[in-house]
């Protein structure tokens, strides 16, 4: 190793890409899986049944004669038969027994929970969720919110871009887009309404993450509920550049189909024909301080230096673009691995 490369191992590594998945998919008490252990399934065919207006309700549970029943098991009540309070009970999943009677999982309303990429089920746990394994490849945010989901991919603007309503039209239906640098929280609700099945964007910030997230509680409840969306937020809240090496990996991407998953946060690539750009090896990208969103090449460490505020810190040098290398904060610092 040489004394260049020492010093660049000091950088904190960020991974880039993922070689295989292993997506969780979260089940609430009434959900329903439709899949068990060691199935093989493919990309949009139903994994689960998923409540939009999930209760539990208090049952008889197995009359005697009948089997007993088991925590995670399903209910079905006999035809015509009704509660103390003279209402038909409904069927739902056994979630525990108490004072001789049980408590169920129910709703009248459920929608499928489909498959964003082809894999194999494993860890299927009623109630808590299920797992999704795959040979695909995923490129990797930080957070992802709502979906999973699946469309083909479309940029919209460049890595420094914003993206607003009037950009956004029918046209991009069925599609997933990168918003670049940030998009406002009326951008997303014409994105819903139009019929885009998910977002990636460099950042989100706390008000337009707060009324994505109310948005979806609603349309979960509706009568209609609304059809799967998605955002992947590749670095966090604060407003930067989609970095370079994320850029070329989107841009690669263009036209395919792709999938965003939110655990882990990642946009799945379900085709073992592409082959993703790697960065160089000595690319550095300025992940905080004065220089956020910089990116420039490691020249090597630069020992301890005083910064703003009299703060002595680990530097190291980096050369951005033609300029002479400058002195930064090794924690100011992300490699891509």
């Amino acid at each position: 190793m040489t004394e260049l490369d020492a010093g660049l191992a000091l950088v904190p590594p960020r991974r880039l890409l993922s070689d295989h998945i292993d997506a969780f998919f979260d089940l609430h008490p009434g959900d329903w899986p439709l899949v068990t252990d060691d199935d093989v399934v493919g990309r949009q065919l139903p994994i689960a049944d998923r409540l939009r207006d999930p209760r539990t309700t208090v049952v008889a549970g197995p009359a005697a004669g009948e089997a007993p029943g088991v925590p995670g098991g399903r209910w079905t009540p006999a035809p015509g038969r009704r509660g103390h309070d003279g209402d038909a009970e409904p069927s739902g999943e056994l979630l525990f027994r108490s004072g001789g009677r049980w408590r169920i999982g129910s709703g009248e309303h459920a929608e499928p929970l489909l498959a964003p990429f082809a894999g194999t089920v494993h860890d299927v746990r009623p109630g808590i969720g299920l797992r999704l394994r795959s040979e695909a490849q995923g490129l990797l945010g930080v957070e992802g919110l709502g979906g999973p989901t699946a469309g083909r991919l479309a940029i919209v603007t460049g890595p420094d871009g914003e993206v607003r309503a009037p950009q956004v039209d029918v046209s991009a239906a069925g599609a997933i887009l990168v918003a670049g640098q940030r998009i406002d929280a009326e951008a997303l609700t014409r994105a819903r309404a139009v019929g885009v099945r998910g977002i990636v964007v460099a950042a989100l910030g706390i008000k337009e993450r707060r009324d994505f997230l109310a948005s979806e509680r609603r349309g979960r409840a509706a009568i209609h509920g609304l059809p799967p969306f998605a955002i992947l937020i590749l670095d966090g809240a604060a407003g930067r550049p989609i970095a370079s090496p994320l850029m070329e990996v989107l841009r690669a991407l263009e036209g395919r189909s792709v999938a965003i998953v939110a655990d882990p946060p990642c946009l799945v690539v379900d085709d073992a024909d592409v082959e993703l750009p790697r960065p160089p090896a000595d690319l550095v990208w300025v992940r905080s301080g004065p220089l956020v969103g910089a990116e420039g090449r490691w020249a090597g460490l630069a020992g301890p230096r005083r910064f703003a505020g009299g703060v002595l810190l680990e530097a190291g040098f980096v050369r951005f673009g033609d300029r002479p290398p400058i002195a930064v904060p090794l924690g100011d610092l992300e490699r891509f691995v």
